[in-house]
């Protein structure tokens, strides 16, 4: 089955439809450090590095199965400020379009959580009744990449549509209720450096918020955050590359710390020794990208696609589900809307316990 993939970024929404046994015949990515290492893994589709409302789509009626996707996110997110309908990066309308001149028979789109709250929810609504009105059965979910076998506190958006039936989700493989643990970040890692850290200090905040874990609160300065190294790692930022970079305690002056906050002990000032940032190759890696997958670009440009992308096994798990279905094979752990759980602000999760 043909997909085009859409604001595809380095590739790991691609990587993980390759995996699932897609076939990728065209990508769309304007920015061109991104391509260039959506390229290095990806030399035989069609690539457009350029303005997706200078593309037309309509070549490709008839040849392509599924449309997948993550429309720029920056209006939607928290930090964003929710602008939402009107911003002029809010490229979902193109997504939209494409889905109108190709017209495939399925299509996954991928967004921030943030796209769901309660000021942007009337776009929200507005969105979905025009993929309905492209013909689409639609099923919608905010996942979490740690119940998928990303080591890492990720949670996106999932919209799945199909023309002819209600595609589901498939249900978490690890965390509390599942077969298996949640995998920590130093089971991915190890405990070895890996690539070259930017050099920015962490230090001791003059006035900690502490919290029951060590590794939550703000009890240090710098941005980033300390990495636990027995659980799944904070989500991986855009904007890593310098301070908002999580970092690795290699002394375990966290856990002291925090226990020493917590017996009333004074706040500690200066830098705090032996915390070490993550290079871009560990950021990529608790993305779950290949370990010889190479980012181009500046170091700052390597982290952002890092950040931005979709985990190549996340996006596995995903396109798995939806490509049995597609086929009408049997798939194991389907999530039924009876299985799918209504929070209290109204968004439907399927994640566990983060």
């Amino acid at each position: 089955m043909n997909v085009i993939d859409l604001f595809s970024g380095p590739g790991g929404l691609s990587l993980g439809l390759r995996q699932a046994g897609f076939k990728v015949i065209a990508n769309v990515e304007f920015n061109k450090d991104a391509m260039a290492t959506y390229i290095s893994h990806d030399v035989d589709s069609e690539h457009f590095n350029q303005d997706i409302q200078t593309v037309s789509f309509e070549r490709y009626r008839g040849k392509v199965d599924l449309i997948a996707g993550g429309p720029p996110c920056q209006p939607f997110s928290i930090g964003g400020l929710r602008k939402a309908a009107g911003d002029s990066r809010d490229m979902i309308p193109e997504y939209i379009r494409c889905l109108r001149e190709v017209q495939p028979e399925a299509f996954i789109m991928e967004n921030v959580p943030g796209l769901t709250l309660k000021r942007t929810r009337p776009y929200f609504d507005r969105i979905l009744s025009e993929l309905a009105d492209c013909g689409y059965f639609i099923n919608w979910a905010i996942v979490s990449a740690a119940d998928y076998g990303v080591p890492q506190k990720r949670k996106r958006l999932f919209v799945l549509g199909c023309k002819h039936k209600q595609l589901l989700f498939p249900a978490p493989t690890h965390g509390p209720n599942a077969s298996k643990p949640h995998l920590g970040t130093f089971e991915v890692l190890g405990t070895a450096p890996i690539g070259e850290a930017p050099d920015c200090p962490v230090v001791y905040a003059k006035s900690p918020d502490l919290r029951p874990s060590p590794y939550a609160g703000h009890v240090f300065n710098g941005g980033g955050r300390a990495i636990d190294p027995s659980g799944p790692c904070h989500t991986i930022l855009a904007s890593s590359g310098g301070h908002k970079t999580h970092w690795i305690d290699t002394l375990g002056i966290v856990p002291e710390y925090h226990a020493h906050l917590k017996a009333g002990g004074a706040p500690r000032t200066g830098h705090l020794p032996g915390a070490r940032r993550l290079s871009v190759q560990e950021c990529a890696l608790i993305q779950t990208f290949p370990v010889d997958l190479q980012f181009s670009g500046k170091r700052s440009a390597q982290y952002k696609q890092v950040g931005d992308a979709v985990p190549p096994v996340l996006a596995f798990a995903i396109a798995d589900a939806v490509y049995k279905q597609l086929q009408d094979r049997p798939v194991q752990g389907l999530v039924t809307p009876y299985n799918i759980n209504i929070s209290s602000q109204g968004e439907l999760f399927i994640c566990q316990g983060m």
